[in-house]
C-alpha cells in the first residue's frame, strides 16, 4: 500500500482564498475517496470566516494511488465575486496543493525499549494485586511511553504494548512533518497563478472543464490527406 502526503495552502491569501480552500478540501476528499483511497485531514488550520482554512494537511493510502493524486497537484483557480468585498474586482482566487515527501518510517529498535511489569490496578482480585503483569514501556530517545494491563499474561501485555508504541511514535512521526509543513509554508505569501490544474466557478463550486474541439488539428490532418491522394 502506498501513502502519500498532501498540503493545501492558501499562502496566507485573503478569506476569499481561505474560503476556496475549504471548498477545495472537501472536493479533495470526495474525489479521492471515490476512487477507492484512504484519505484522512491530519490538521487543518481555520481561516479567518466559518468555513474557511489557511491551510490543511491530507494523507493519502492506497494502491497506484498517484495518478488521481497527480491530477490535483498545483495551482487550483476558484473564480467567483467577492462573497465578503462586494465591490471588489478581483474575480480570481487561488490555491496551491502540494505533495509533500513522506518520510521513512520510524526506525527504532528494539533494544531502545525499556520494559517494565508492573502490578495492574483496578478490579481483579488476588491476582491483580499480587502478580505483576502489568507492562509499561517506554522509548527514551522520544520520552514515548504506554501503559498496558487488557490481560493477565504479561505476554500478551507485552505484545499489546509493542503494538500501542509502534502507533504512537508513528503519531509523534505526523506531528513532526506536520510541524514542518507548517513552517515551510509560514514563509510564502505568493502561489503561481498561472496555469492552474482545476478550475471551479460560482459559489456552487463548479468544475469548469476545458472543451477540446481538436478543430485546427483535424484541419490540418484533412489538409495532408488531400495532399497524399494529389500526388
Amino acid at each position: 500500500m502506498e501513502t502519500t502526503i498532501l498540503h493545501i495552502t492558501t499562502a496566507k491569501g485573503p478569506a476569499e482564498c481561505q474560503l476556496a480552500a475549504g471548498k477545495i478540501l472537501g472536493e479533495l476528499l470526495a474525489d479521492l475517496r471515490g476512487k477507492g483511497l484512504q484519505v484522512e485531514t491530519l490538521e487543518r488550520t481555520p481561516g479567518s470566516e466559518n468555513g474557511t482554512i489557511l491551510s490543511a494537511t491530507v494523507q493519502v493510502k492506497g494502491l497506484n494511488i498517484q495518478p488521481p493524486v497527480q491530477s490535483w497537484l498545483g495551482t487550483i483557480l476558484w473564480i467567483q465575486k467577492s462573497p465578503y468585498r462586494p465591490n471588489h474586482g478581483r474575480k480570481n482566487w487561488f490555491v496551491g496543493i502540494h505533495e509533500v515527501p513522506v518520510p521513512e518510517k520510524f526506525a527504532w529498535r528494539e533494544d531502545e525499549l525499556v520494559f517494565q511489569s508492573v502490578r495492574s490496578s483496578g478490579s481483579g482480585g488476588q491476582h491483580v494485586n499480587k502478580v505483576s503483569s502489568a507492562v509499561r514501556v517506554l522509548h527514551p530517545p522520544t520520552g514515548t511511553m504506554v501503559f498496558v494491563q487488557e490481560s493477565r499474561s504479561q505476554l500478551q501485555n507485552k505484545k499489546i504494548a509493542r503494538e500501542r508504541i509502534r502507533e504512537k511514535l508513528e503519531k509523534v512521526q505526523i506531528q513532526q512533518l506536520i510541524d514542518n509543513i507548517n513552517q515551510r509554508w509560514s514563509q510564502h505569501h505568493e502561489l503561481e497563478r498561472g496555469n492552474p490544474v482545476r478550475t471551479f466557478s460560482g459559489m456552487d463550486f463548479k468544475p469548469k472543464k476545458e472543451v477540446k474541439t481538436f478543430k485546427k488539428q483535424r484541419s490540418k490532418l484533412k489538409q495532408e490527406l488531400y495532399k497524399e491522394l494529389k500526388l
